[in-house]
């Protein structure tokens, strides 16, 4: 995989950080606005060019891949643009910001015999994988119950008046679309989609700081609960007739899991590597390089089932 990075904020300098273990990528570009910070992020993980206009770095035949990890308002216009350049999209979550926008983009991504594909941490976790597998072994699904909660150290701020892009509404912001995302995907992943979508936001400067998100299958509730604003808290309970699966820590990492019966009992960390991104671009390289469409057409219809329940909860913060 030959990429090019837009963006250079906190996602990507975690990715950075680890790109390094994974010699099948190839950094070939990063652009942004600031020109010194791409200088520092040249220098440190050794970039081949910068730029600071994106159509330049589009123009680069060397990449062949582009990683969108900007501000959520901007996924769909910057991946739209690198997908009519011809080049294969990593787009961070949330995918985009209104459902057709998806639809729209991987419409472009088939006719152009493109890869475009959500990067999501805890699809590809092995210990995800690992639930997905031993799910049917406590019996009947009655509850789950997700919740990321990590005081953000912006919070103070923003009740200040000082708007960070995680809580800028106009740029996508606000915690449904940040933290309660990830639940989203843990619960799609292993469910698909729900019959019924209702979310209660707490709201702070017109923005969802904290919410539930409450989605009703056929015979089991399943309640998403993420917050910016309080202090620290993340778990998953599945509860079935016949045990419980348990996480504890946050669905973007999903660090380790227990499954009870009544008969046995076990607590497992299988993921392969201690950053919650490697596997996913692990993964990503397999099927950019192997031009897995099967593997691509499968996890956009996980996408496009979370973007329906992110569309219908962002309803209940305009109203």
């Amino acid at each position: 995989m030959k990429l090019g990075i837009v963006g250079s904020g906190m996602i990507v300098k975690d990715f950075l950080s680890f790109a390094h273990e994974l010699p099948e990528i190839k950094l070939e570009a990063i652009t942004a606005r600031n020109i010194e910070n791409l200088k520092e992020l040249q220098n440190k993980y050794n970039i081949k060019e910068i730029y600071t206009d994106i159509d330049l770095c589009l123009e680069n035949k060397e990449i062949d891949t582009i990683y969108v990890a900007v501000p959520n308002n901007l996924h769909y216009t910057v991946a739209k643009k690198a997908l009519e350049a011809g080049k294969n999209v990593i787009c961070e979550k949330p995918f985009t910001l209104k459902y057709d926008e998806a639809v729209e983009l991987f419409g472009i991504a088939e006719d152009k015999g493109l890869i475009l594909i959500e990067a999501i941490t805890n699809q590809y976790q092995k210990n995800y994988l690992d639930i997905k597998d031993n799910i049917d072994n406590i019996g009947e699904i009655r509850l789950v119950e997700c919740n990321f909660s990590q005081l953000s150290s912006r919070y103070e701020a923003f009740k200040n008046g000082v708007i960070a892009p995680v809580f800028d509404k106009s740029k996508g912001g606000g915690v449904l679309g940040d933290l309660n995302i990830y639940n989203i995907h843990f619960v799609v992943g292993l469910f698909d989609k729900p019959n019924k979508v209702h979310y209660a936001p707490n709201i702070v400067n017109d923005v969802d700081t904290s919410g539930i998100l409450l989605l009703e299958y056929d015979n089991f509730k399943v309640v998403c609960i993420a917050a910016k604003d309080t202090f620290n808290n993340s778990y998953v309970n599945i509860q079935g007739d016949q045990g419980i699966i348990k996480v504890i820590g946050p669905t973007n990492e999903v660090p380790n899991y227990s499954i009870q019966t009544k008969d046995n009992f076990i607590n497992e960390n299988n993921n392969i590597h201690s950053h919650r991104m490697f596997a996913e671009f692990k993964k990503f390289v397999e099927v950019i390089n192997n031009k897995d469409f099967k593997f691509m057409n499968n996890q956009k219809e996980h996408t496009l089932n979370v973007m329906y329940i992110y569309e219908k909860a962002k309803k209940f913060i305009e109203n």
